[in-house]
C-alpha cells in the first residue's frame, strides 16, 4: 500500500467507523453468533499472495463486525465501561503512524516527555499530592495497560524493598494481603510471582468494606505464624459492589507496620476523584496522606481509549531499585546524566507505546470541566436506576449505590422471610438467565458472600436517561416473568 491507497482506505474506514457509531443504538448489543463461528470465514492459514485490501477491509464488515460486542452501546451496562471516544481514536491513529518503542529518553523525547507530562495533569485532575507528580522528582507516574499489571509491578517493587530491608526473609514467609473483595489481580500476581496471598474477608454489614480491627487481627495472626504480609491491595470502588476499604481505619493499622507498602486500586472508581463532592468518600485525604501507591484506569470511566492504565508511586527510587536493569546498548548520555525519565525501569517490559497522546487529545479537548460532567452524569443516571429500584416491589438493591454502580436481586414480596438464600439465589439466577438471553442489553452477575446478584453500572458516553429507564423497564419485565414461573410451580394443587 502506497501513501495515496492509504489515503483512500484511511477515508473509506472513517467513513465505516463513523456509519457504525450512526447506526449504534439500533444494533443488538450481544451478537448473534456461537463459538467457532469465523473458521467459517477465514481459512486455516495465511495466504501465500497478498489480496486486494477492499475484500479484506469488506471482510471486516462482514465477517468481524457481526461478532463484536459492543461495550460503547448505550444499552451496555456489564463489567464496568470501557472508554471510546473520537478524540481518543484519533489520538491512537498518530500513536500508531509514528511508531517507537520509547524505552528511553533518547528513542523519542517526546514519548517520555509528553507522558510525564500528562501524568501530572492527570493527577492534579484528580487532586492527588504534589509528591506523586513527576516534577517533584520524588513519586511519579506512569502508563500501564490494565491495573493487574499495575499490582503485579507493585508487588515487585513492594517485596525488592522488603527484601532489602529484612534480608532475613524467606521468600515463601512473604504474603501479600488482598481482601475477599478485591479483584482477581491479587492473586494472579501471587500466582506470577509465586507468593501467598490472603484475601481478607469482608462482611455485608460493613458494606464489604476492608475494616481496621480486621486487618489488624489477620496481621496479628500471621505474625503467630511467622508470616510476613509486606503488601496490602486496598481497593477504592471493588468490582463486585464499588466496595470501598475504609482507609481511615488502615492508614491507623499502617502507621503500627511501616514495612506494609499500601496499594490503592482504584482501577474503576479512581477517576471520580475529578469531581471534588466525591473526594471525601473515596478517601482522597488518606490516599495523599500515606499510600505508596495508586492506580485508576482512564480507559474504563475516563473517556481515554483502551489501554491507559495510570499507576502513580511515593517514591520513584522504589520502582527503579527493583527493575533496573541498563545493559551498555541501552545507555546514552541524556539518561546516564539523570535529567530524564527512564521509563523502562518504571514497568516489567522494555518497548512501551506512545499512549500519552491518548489522554492529551482527551483532556485537551474536553477540558476538565468536561470531563467531570461525563462523570456527573453517569452517577446521576444510576442514581436514577437506583431510584427505580428502591420504588419496585420485588426488586431491592443488595448494597447502597456506588456511585455509577447498583447491584441488586429479586426479592418476591411478602414471602422474603419464608424462602431460604438458596432458594432466593436461584429466583436471581433464573432472572439473569432471562436477562443474559436477551441481545438488547447487556448485565452482569456476582456473588456476595453467597448472595447472587446483578450488577449495572453506567458509564458509556452514549447511555441517556432513556435507555437506564429503559434497562429498568426490562429487569422489571424479566422478574416478572420469573415470579409468575415461580409462582406456578409452587401453587398448591386444588382438591
Amino acid at each position: 500500500m502506497d501513501i495515496e491507497q492509504f489515503r483512500k482506505a484511511g477515508y473509506q474506514a472513517v467513513d465505516r467507523i463513523c456509519e457504525y457509531y450512526y447506526t449504534l443504538q439500533n444494533r443488538s448489543v450481544i451478537p448473534k453468533v456461537e463459538p467457532g463461528y469465523l473458521k467459517n470465514y477465514i481459512p486455516p492459514c495465511a495466504p501465500e499472495a497478498g489480496e486486494d485490501f477492499q475484500l479484506i477491509a469488506d471482510d471486516y464488515q462482514n465477517f468481524i463486525l457481526p461478532g463484536l460486542t459492543h461495550w460503547q452501546h448505550p444499552s451496555f451496562f456489564a463489567y464496568f465501561p470501557t472508554a471510546c471516544t473520537f478524540e481518543g481514536m484519533i489520538g491512537d491513529l498518530y500513536s500508531s503512524s509514528a511508531c517507537n518503542p520509547g524505552f528511553n529518553w533518547s528513542s523519542s523525547p517526546a514519548c517520555t516527555e509528553l507522558e510525564v507530562t500528562m501524568m501530572d495533569w492527570a493527577a492534579q485532575l484528580l487532586g492527588l499530592s504534589p509528591v506523586f507528580l513527576n516534577s517533584s522528582a520524588i513519586g511519579g507516574g506512569v502508563i500501564q495497560t490494565s491495573a493487574s499489571d499495575s499490582a503485579l509491578l507493585v508487588v515487585v517493587a513492594a517485596r525488592s524493598l522488603y527484601q532489602r530491608n529484612h534480608a532475613e526473609a524467606k521468600l515463601e514467609d512473604l504474603v501479600i494481603y488482598t481482601s475477599t473483595q478485591t479483584h482477581s489481580l491479587g492473586v494472579k500476581a501471587g500466582l506470577v510471582l509465586g507468593l501467598q496471598v490472603r484475601a481478607i474477608n469482608v462482611k455485608l454489614e460493613d458494606e464489604f468494606s476492608l475494616r481496621g480491627d480486621t486487618l489488624k487481627a489477620a496481621l496479628k495472626e500471621d505474625a503467630k505464624l511467622g508470616k510476613r504480609p509486606f503488601i496490602l491491595i486496598a481497593t477504592v470502588g471493588t468490582t463486585s459492589s464499588g466496595a470501598i476499604d475504609n482507609l481511615p481505619e488502615i492508614q491507623e493499622v499502617a502507621r503500627e507496620h511501616p514495612d506494609l507498602w499500601v496499594h490503592i486500586d482504584a482501577a474503576w472508581a479512581g477517576v471520580a476523584l475529578s469531581c471534588p463532592e466525591n473526594r471525601g468518600k473515596l478517601y482522597l485525604r488518606e490516599t495523599n496522606d500515606f499510600a505508596d501507591s495508586f492506580c485508576t484506569n482512564f480507559h474504563k470511566w475516563g473517556l481515554v481509549n483502551f489501554d491507559f492504565s495510570a499507576l502513580w508511586v511515593r517514591d520513584r527510587s522504589n520502582l527503579v531499585d527493583a527493575l533496573e536493569v541498563t545493559p551498555v546498548f541501552l545507555r546514552s548520555k541524556q539518561d546516564d546524566s539523570g535529567m530524564a525519565i527512564d521509563y523502562r525501569n518504571w514497568h516489567l517490559g522494555l518497548g512501551r507505546r506512545f499512549r500519552s497522546l491518548k489522554l492529551w487529545f482527551v483532556l485537551r479537548s474536553f477540558g476538565a470541566e468536561g470531563f467531570r460532567k461525563h462523570i456527573r452524569r453517569a452517577i446521576e443516571l444510576n442514581n436514577l436506576f437506583a431510584g427505580l429500584i428502591s420504588e419496585s416491589k420485588i426488586l431491592s438493591l443488595v448494597t447502597p449505590s456506588s456511585f455509577a454502580l447498583s447491584v441488586f436481586r429479586l426479592v418476591p414480596a411478602g414471602v422474603q422471610d419464608d424462602l431460604s438464600l438458596e432458594a432466593l439465589n436461584e429466583l436471581n439466577r433464573s432472572l439473569f438467565g432471562r436477562l443474559s438471553a436477551r441481545q438488547d442489553i447487556m448485565l452482569t452477575q456476582t456473588n456476595l458472600n453467597g448472595i447472587f446478584c446483578i450488577r449495572l453500572v453506567v458509564g458509556a458516553v452514549r447511555t441517556d436517561e432513556q435507555h437506564v429507564r429503559n434497562a429498568y423497564d426490562v429487569v422489571a419485565e424479566e422478574a416478572e416473568g420469573v415470579l409468575q414461573a415461580w409462582h406456578q410451580t409452587t401453587a398448591t394443587p386444588s382438591d
